[in-house]
């Protein structure tokens, strides 16, 4: 594996499962908060698959580092990025479902 892609596979892992642990520690603040809101419902639910599309992205950079095979490697990369770039996309709308449900 090309180590550019390496050093970049090993930042994805660590942002991924630190974003993931934003993304529980938001649903954990809106349960806490017992926000009845729709808003916050919906923005409640968006940070759980957020959560959810984080966690699969550290698995699939983790076996992105760990496989023998570059073309595999290659797709896991590709999987790995998606997954990464839909959850942050998720994360962004539930923060505007936030910062909606505040003002």
């Amino acid at each position: 594996m090309n180590v550019n892609i390496r050093e970049e596979l090993l930042h994805l892992l660590s942002v991924s499962a630190t974003m993931a642990g934003l993304c529980i520690m938001g649903v954990t603040l809106f349960y806490t908060m017992a926000s009845k809101s729709f808003a916050g419902t919906v923005a409640d639910d968006i940070l759980a698959v957020c959560a959810l599309l984080f966690l699969l992205c550290t698995y699939s950079v983790f076996w992105a580092l760990r496989t023998r095979r570059q073309g595999f490697a290659g797709q896991l990369c590709k999987v790995a990025d998606i997954l990464f770039a839909l959850a942050l996309t998720g994360m962004v709308v539930a923060g505007l479902l936030m910062v909606y449900t505040i003002l």
